[in-house]
This record gives structure tokens, C-alpha cells and sequence, in this order.
């Protein structure tokens, strides 16, 4: 039976109390974990957690995924820490700032993660510690019970990209997630025979929501770091998978390669986030898993997800975005601050209790996208105000429009321009450097470098230091050199102008 939607926000450690003891919670490579391995087994590393670091600390992880990245955020809320997951795609510079700005007091990690960072990448007072070790250490520690922390305590930072400068930490309640894994668990109607292969990285809102919206219900979840879409259709078929998300870029992937009947017979649901399906995909995605629903729905970190489309209406409206999701209000505002009238296009604002705490000790750019929410506003309080351009129609239901913000999404990371351009200007080879996002089919934008060459330009160095300095997902597709840049009348780089060049 699907779970009721309670919308009393609980400790997150709490999440894992309503899986029966002896049913499977967590199928790894080697072993599969019951509901009562589980709850032992966060016990004991949020005790150890606790000889470690004080409450409201931070506590970091930077690791792929497995047993360890899938307890830490349950034993963290559990010992009233904060946990800060970092993209284990990120590399040493990117997981240097999360870990500084973040202030964090311990980081986990694989060895050969923590060998790459250099003297001075950890904080003040931080301890570095190996996943290779960490049981060991821990295996003594005394078992700590469930918690009984206020729900609006912190118990997550999330690093997205903003559309200017290094990642920004989003903050996290203990009932922002709870409600989020209550909200999802009741749209998608997961049962406890579900298992959900968690595909996505943990360190999304997206990716770890996997974990908390499957064993809210009291499923399985079986964690996946892929190399290959074959590698997805194997575990599908290997475990029985009857839940998968994705983002657009994986979806047109895992659409081009062959799907046997014991992949997708037990498959009964796919979700997607992280940009639009377009209609054709739709139609491939439905041709390959007639008997599964499918759930488009948008989000953004700062209010976990705001909309989604009821499967049944996919066929007829493929490009909504749908309706809110439970505990979303989603507003579209136009720019005299009311609410725009069916078909007028305006700012999507999300207000409710899923409405994140603000940007991590960033006052400034908190006061810019956390404002107080329209005067039409149910909920009231702070909102979400997302930049982003929808339109409502006289069915409710709503549309992408675009976005108001520079920020690059690609393959279903948002990646910030100009940290491209630091990086590329960091090499000394580039006088001058901007980055775009070029509409690509696959990965909805393709990364464009435009650079003004430095005297010793070389084209290959370039290139190979992006490649050392900057994860997979934010490497230039394409590049164009300028003897001078576009700029527009005020001086500036024209960054439409450069666009268009890469596109035409």
C-alpha cells in the first residue's frame, strides 16, 4: 500500500523506522543490508561521528557511492551534525573551496580522493579519514539511539553552482528533507516490495532524495555508479529495478541501447528532473517501458522540487512541467508582484515548508533568491524566487519558458560560467575568457569556451590543464578563438553575441 501523505516533518535519522527488520533496505555490490542492518549500523557511526566532531558540526564526504555515502546523511542528522556531500566528480580545487567555505571539521573519503588534496586544501582543525578505515575505527564506537532534534534544526548543505563565482552551499533542515521524502514517496506511490536504483549522484537534492523517498516507503535501494548505459539495464535486469530516475541526458542514453524483457518487466515507474524531456524521447521512453508511468517534474536545490506531471496527462501535455508537488506552493509572479494572469509568462515562486534555510554564510546572495513571498501567498513566509521564467495555463497546469540567469545546465549539472572562465584565465595561456551553454541534443547544452589567446597560447595546454583542473561534466566542448571579443556599447564581453557565433 502507498504511504499516506503525514505532513509532520520527523528527525531524518527517523526515515529508516518503517521498513520491516528483516526486508532488504540496501543491495550492495557484496552484501544486501536489511532495515534492522541499517539501523544498527547508522547507530554505530553516528556514535563514532559523536567522538569526533560537536554538534552542528560539519562533516564532509567525498567519495562514490556505497554503503558509506548512503549512512552518512541518516548517522549525521542522528549525532546533530551537518553533512556536506561533494560531487565525487568534483576534483581538488572544487572539493578545496566546498571543504573551506563549509568550514567542515571532518572529511571522508576514498584514499585515493584525499591522496590528490595538498597541504593547506583542509580547513583548520579538519581530519581527513579513509572510507577504507572507517568501519574499523568506528566498530567500537557505542551505539547511538534515534534522535529527537528539533525538525528545523540544519542537517544538510547541498554545493550547486550559481550563475557567477564558486558553488554556493544551500542549507538544509531536517524537515525539508523529511517532507521531501514523504512528498515524492506519496506522488510516485512506492511501496515497501520497491526497488529503486539510485543512478544519480548523492550529493544532489535529486540524487539523495532516491534514498529518502524509497525507504520512507520501505523499499530497497540499490546504488550505482555507472560507466556504461548497458551497466544501467544490467542492475535493472540483475535486481528487478521497479523505480529509475534520471536526468535528460541520461534518458536519451539508456534510449539508444537495447533493453531485453527482463530489464524492464518489473519497472514501474521513471522520473525525471534536471531539465525537459522533449517529445520525442517521451515517446521513446513510453515504446520502451509500455507498463511503467512516467514522472516529469521540475525542481530546483533551494526548495527541493516544486512540480510534477501526473503520468496519465504525459501522452497529451508531454512539455509540462504539471502541477506543484505535496507542500509546494508555486506561484507564477509577474513584474508588478502579482500573480500573472493564464498564459502570461512570469517568475516561478515556490513558497511552503520544502523552502530551503538560505545560502550557507552568504547573506547577501540568501537576501537575492530567499525574499518574503507573495502577498497571495497561502504558506507566506520566505519563498523561493527562481529566476526562472514559466507561464500557467487556464488548466493549471504549467511551462518552461527560460531562464533568467546565466547558468549553464548541462547533462543535468548546473555549472556556473565563470568558474569555467577562472579556470581557463588560471592557465595564463587565455587573455580573456567567456563560457556558454550551446543547446545540444544530448546533453541539452554542450560547454562553449570563446578565449582571446595569451602570447603563448597553445590550444592542446589549454585543454589538458582544464582537463586537471575542472570535473568531466564542465570540460569545453567547443572552443573559438578571438583576436578581439564581442562586447557590447557598455564595454562589456557580449556574451549573446559569442553564442551566436557558436551556433550558427
Amino acid at each position: 500500500m502507498p504511504v499516506a501523505l503525514d505532513p509532520r516533518p520527523r528527525p531524518l535519522d527517523h526515515l529508516i523506522d518503517r521498513g520491516n527488520a528483516s526486508a532488504p533496505a540496501l543491495i550492495l555490490r557484496s552484501e544486501t543490508l536489511s532495515y534492522q542492518d541499517l539501523r544498527n549500523r547508522v547507530a554505530r557511526l553516528a556514535g563514532w561521528l559523536l567522538t569526533q566532531a560537536g554538534k552542528g558540526a560539519r562533516v564532509a564526504s567525498w567519495a562514490a557511492k556505497g554503503e558509506v555515502t548512503c549512512l552518512l546523511p541518516l548517522a549525521c542528522a542522528r549525532a546533530g551534525l551537518v553533512h556536506v556531500p561533494i560531487n565525487p566528480l568534483l576534483k581538488r580545487l572544487q572539493a578545496a573551496h566546498i571543504l573551506a567555505d563549509s568550514g567542515s571539521d571532518l572529511l571522508i573519503g576514498t584514499r585515493s580522493r584525499l591522496e590528490t588534496l595538498n597541504q593547506g586544501d583542509l580547513p583548520p582543525g579538519c581530519t581527513a579519514v579513509a572510507e577504507q578505515d572507517l568501519w574499523d575505527l568506528a566498530g567500537e564506537a557505542t551505539p547511538l539511539g534515534r534522535s529527537e532534534h528539533d525538525p528545523n534544526d540544519l542537517a544538510a548543505i547541498l554545493y550547486t553552482s550559481g550563475s557567477t563565482g564558486q558553488p554556493k552551499g544551500v542549507m538544509l533542515s531536517h524537515a525539508n528533507m523529511w517532507l521531501g521524502a514523504v512528498s515524492v514517496a506519496h506522488y510516485l506511490g512506492l511501496e515497501m516490495d520497491d526497488i529503486t536504483l539510485a543512478v544519480l549522484p548523492l550529493s544532489f537534492d535529486y540524487g539523495q532524495n532516491q534514498l529518502f523517498c524509497t525507504w520512507y516507503a520501505g523499499g530497497a535501494v540499490a546504488p550505482l555508479d555507472y560507466l556504461m548505459p548497458r551497466d544501467v539495464v544490467k542492475a535493472c535486469a540483475r535486481h528487478g529495478v521497479t523505480t529509475l530516475a534520471a536526468v535528460p541526458p541520461l534518458w536519451m542514453q539508456l534510449s539508444e541501447v537495447e533493453w531485453p524483457l527482463d530489464a524492464t518487466r518489473a519497472m514501474r515507474r521513471l522520473t525525471n528532473s534536471g531539465g525537459a524531456l522533449t517529445e520525442p524521447l517521451v515517446r521513446t521512453l513510453r515504446g520502451l517501458f509500455p507498463a511503467a508511468r512516467l514522472f516529469p517534474m521540475y525542481g530546483l536545490t533551494e526548495a527541493f522540487r516544486s512540480t510534477y506531471l501526473d503520468p496519465s496527462l504525459v501522452d497529451s501535455h508531454p512539455t509540462s512541467m504539471g502541477r506543484a508537488i505535496p507542500f509546494a506552493e508555486v506561484m507564477v509572479i509577474g513584474e508588478d508582484g502579482e500573480e500573472a494572469s493564464n498564459g502570461e509568462e512570469g517568475e516561478l515562486v515556490h513558497a511552503g515548508p520544502l523552502v530551503a534555510q538560505g545560502y550557507w554564510r552568504d547573506a547577501e546572495r540568501t537576501a537575492q533568491r530567499f525574499r518574503a513571498a507573495p502577498r497571495t501567498s497561502t504558506y507566506g513566509g520566505t519563498a523561493v524566487w527562481s529566476g526562472d521564467r514559466v507561464r500557467r495555463e487556464a488548466d493549471g497546469l504549467l511551462y518552461f519558458v527560460g531562464r533568467r540567469d546565466a547558468m549553464i545546465k548541462t547533462a543535468g549539472n548546473r555549472v556556473s560560467p565563470q568558474e569555467i572562465e577562472e579556470a581557463a584565465l588560471a592557465t595564463g595561456l587565455v587573455a580573456e575568457a567567456v563560457a556558454v551553454g550551446v543547446p545540444d541534443t544530448k546533453l541539452g547544452h554542450a560547454i562553449g569556451l570563446a578565449v582571446r589567446p595569451a602570447a603563448d597560447f597553445d590550444e592542446e595546454m589549454l585543454k589538458k590543464a582544464l582537463t586537471a583542473s575542472l570535473p568531466n561534466f564542465m570540460q569545453p566542448r567547443q572552443m573559438r578563438r578571438y583576436d578581439s571579443m564581442p562586447r557590447n556599447p557598455n564595454g562589456k564581453l557580449d556574451r549573446n553575441a559569442i553564442l551566436l557565433d557558436f551556433i550558427q
